[in-house]
């Protein structure tokens, strides 16, 4: 499998993510949150294979979240109805994601992609 990165093209830590990977000459496919959404499916897929709960999938400074009141709601979601809600906007995902075969990484911390690399 090869690198895919997930992105949101305006957000800032993103920027410095794909700076990280293009100076590590981590080959990647490069894809936008918010045209191309992950799935249920995918989102079901790699939020098992990360080892992470549900709510760190979530992008909890958005605006989105916020106006949604998802601090809230999402302590009476089921797992399901939180990857639905995931994949219903783009916007509500942390972001950056670089999925690959070695794991998944959400959000960007230079230390850990240090280690993952």
């Amino acid at each position: 499998m090869k690198n895919i990165f997930i992105e949101y093209p305006k957000c800032s830590t993103c920027k410095k993510a794909k700076k990280w990977l293009e100076d590590n000459n981590i080959e990647y496919t490069d894809r936008n949150i918010i045209e191309n959404t992950p799935t249920i499916k995918e989102l079901s897929e790699w939020i098992n294979k990360s080892g992470q709960e549900i709510k760190k999938w979530f992008n909890t400074s958005g605006l989105k979240y916020k106006e949604l009141n998802l601090k809230e709601k999402l302590k009476d979601m089921s797992d399901k109805q939180k990857i639905e809600l995931l994949a219903s906007d783009g916007m509500l995902i942390k972001r950056p994601l670089l999925i690959s075969d070695k794991g998944i990484l959400i959000g960007f911390k230079e230390e850990i992609w240090k280690k993952w690399k």
